[in-house]
């Protein structure tokens, strides 16, 4: 059980032994906030959550037979912002071994360009299909 709320003190700081909270004054000397004749001064730290990297995914384009492959190259440019020569070599990629790799993005990014790929393809009746994959 922690003791009533106490006023900070600059340079003091709480430190959890276990279960007993220990209040630390300025000088370092650890105090006992159950203890009616320690120092009632402290302040009180949190130690923050770790955080974690996103879980990164893979954006595939998968070949077909019907889609032009300066389309393809357009929508590399565009949407994955590579340069003709990129564009190109992933085109190839993709036409030759089936699919091929676009980028690797977070869940969010990689559904959203996925996304735009298939609505410009259907604006343009191309059949060219996208999915992601996790890395």
């Amino acid at each position: 059980m922690i003791g009533p709320r106490v006023a900070a003190a600059p340079g003091s700081v709480w430190a959890h032994g276990g279960n007993n909270p220990t209040r630390r004054d300025g000088n370092g000397q650890d105090s006992d906030p159950d203890n009616p004749d320690s120092p009632t001064i402290g302040v009180v730290v949190r130690t923050r959550p770790q955080t974690r990297k996103p879980a990164m995914y893979k954006v595939l384009m998968l070949n077909d037979d019907y889609t032009p492959m300066e389309f393809v190259v357009h929508v590399l440019e565009r949407f994955f912002q590579k340069s003709r020569e990129e564009a190109t070599d992933i085109m190839l990629h993709v036409h030759k071994r089936g699919v091929g790799v676009c980028g690797v993005f977070t869940y969010e990014v990689a559904e959203t360009k996925v996304t735009q790929v298939m609505d410009l393809a259907r604006q343009n009746q191309h059949p060219l299909q996208c999915t992601i994959e996790k890395d």
